[in-house]
């Protein structure tokens, strides 16, 4: 499996609800791509102070990494990835992915 890891720093004006109308899309996404297992999204929690300004995130699991590949390219994911990076601040520098083989 790929744990698909996925962290913002959100703009500061961006409302609650635009976050999770944007987490409910990614969300979405499983009924299109085949592969697409579970996501779970919601803010930073952790105590450490070491997030770097990443303060929400999700994370995604695949079924392989034929799966995530076939998502990265998908064109509702695709479209979905351009609302969440002009959500984000600074672009693509308000992003930070990182995956795992679990």
């Amino acid at each position: 499996m790929i744990l698909h890891c996925v962290f913002l720093r959100f703009k500061s004006a961006l409302q609650s609800s635009d976050k999770q109308a944007l987490y409910e899309e990614v969300a979405a996404l499983k009924s299109v791509v085949p592969g697409m297992l579970e996501v779970k999204y919601g803010p930073n929690v952790s105590p450490e102070g070491l997030n770097g300004g990443f303060r929400d995130g999700f994370v995604v699991t695949f079924e392989n990494a034929d799966a995530r590949d076939a998502y990265l390219v998908h064109p509702e994911h695709v479209a979905v990835g351009e609302r969440i990076v002009a959500s984000t601040d600074g672009g693509l520098a308000g992003l930070l992915i990182f995956d795992l083989e679990t």
